[in-house]
């Protein structure tokens, strides 16, 4: 069996081979050529996965280290019998963690003083767009720093909804501690939300298409200066309508932004115009790729009749801890070197 995997896939190495030829890879290297021998193909967001790279290959089965999969043409593998998968979850709490230091130096930025008033005042509102694994551990985690939490989440609102009604309670585990929050329409979101944090998939169809959901009309609804956020996917965001939001109406809204459209050559007046810019780094952390390579390993065993296999605890670091401020040095550093946005992001740090 042969196995290309992107290089940067990590802890990858050695644990395939007693079973596969594996041909690790540059995202770029990875190449209709490069896989035309291949039976599988183990990647990230940088390998889009459709007719241009698997026509004429024997690809069989591909794994995707990221939970978003806008870059695997699922339709394609679904109708010409390859086997795809996702990992749902595997940086959940990485991107929760961003979330978290990005209210940190909000709140630092809105504090102003302590004073008995600002104590008194009513909690900040949070909405939240997107309620899956990272969407509901967000609002956990803005509900113990004293948030009100909104959700908007349509397709899993009714889910729940008929869950509830017929008493099954065993698929809500992960609303856990949500007794405050309420699921809402979009438009409540965007009038009532000091701050706004999206956690969608990204889709261009289907009922509830997410392309370009935080638009020149959601925008027109928040308040002036409301807090926006994007570390979902890349084209969640309008960002000619942030633009024109900043531009022509010269609001005050705040654009957080980690997934950009056009990556990696990102829009550099959007880049100048965001509080927070980082370059999509929000899931980056040691938990979030042991996580996804575990979760890649685990589909391509049961797949192929593999024995079991993981990555050896023995090999793994030490989760590193995170200095305080950090994610503005990331903000610093594309500022600084938006040209390098790739390079960047390959040599992160993970936290």
């Amino acid at each position: 069996m042969r196995v290309v995997a992107d290089k940067y896939i990590p802890f990858l190495r050695g644990i395939l081979e007693p079973y596969a030829e594996v041909l690790y890879m540059e995202p770029e290297e990875i190449t209709a050529e490069a896989v035309r021998e291949a039976d599988a193909l183990l990647v990230r967001t940088r390998t889009r996965c459709n007719a241009a790279l698997l026509d004429g290959s024997r690809v069989r089965f591909v794994a995707t280290a990221t939970i978003g999969y806008d870059h695997i043409d699922t339709q394609y593998c679904e109708e010409h019998g390859i086997f795809w998968t996702n990992s749902p979850g595997c940086n959940a709490q990485g991107v929760c963690d961003y979330i978290e230091e990005v209210l940190r130096v909000v709140e630092k930025g809105r504090g102003k003083t302590a004073s008995q008033k600002e104590e008194r005042r009513e909690p900040r509102t949070i909405g939240i767009v997107g309620v899956g694994h990272v969407g509901s551990l967000v609002a956990e985690m803005a509900e113990r720093r004293g948030y009100r939490v909104l959700l908007n989440d349509p397709p899993k609102e009714m889910v729940l909804r008929d869950l509830r009604n017929l008493g099954n309670r065993s698929d809500l585990s992960n609303l856990s501690g949500l007794s405050s929050s309420s699921f809402v329409p979009l438009d409540t979101i965007a009038r009532e939300s000091d701050i706004v944090t999206f956690h969608t998939p990204l889709t261009r169809s289907g009922d509830y298409p997410t392309w370009h959901l935080c638009d020149k009309t959601f925008l027109g609804k928040c308040k002036p200066d409301a807090v926006i956020i994007n570390a979902a996917r890349g084209g969640i965001l309008d960002e000619e309508a942030a633009l024109y939001s900043l531009n022509i109406k010269h609001s005050t809204l705040n654009f957080i932004i980690d997934t950009w459209q056009g990556e990696p050559n990102i829009n550099k007046e959007m880049l100048d115009r965001a509080t927070i810019a980082t370059y999509h780094i929000a899931g980056y952390t040691l938990q979030g790729k042991i996580n996804a390579t575990n979760l890649c390993l685990s589909a391509l065993c049961n797949y192929f009749s593999l024995p079991v296999l993981q990555i050896p605890e023995k090999s793994l670091p030490l989760s590193p801890k995170s200095q305080e401020g950090w994610i503005m040095q990331v903000d610093k550093q594309l500022r600084e070197h938006p040209e390098m946005f790739e390079t960047l992001r390959e040599t992160y740090p993970l936290r």
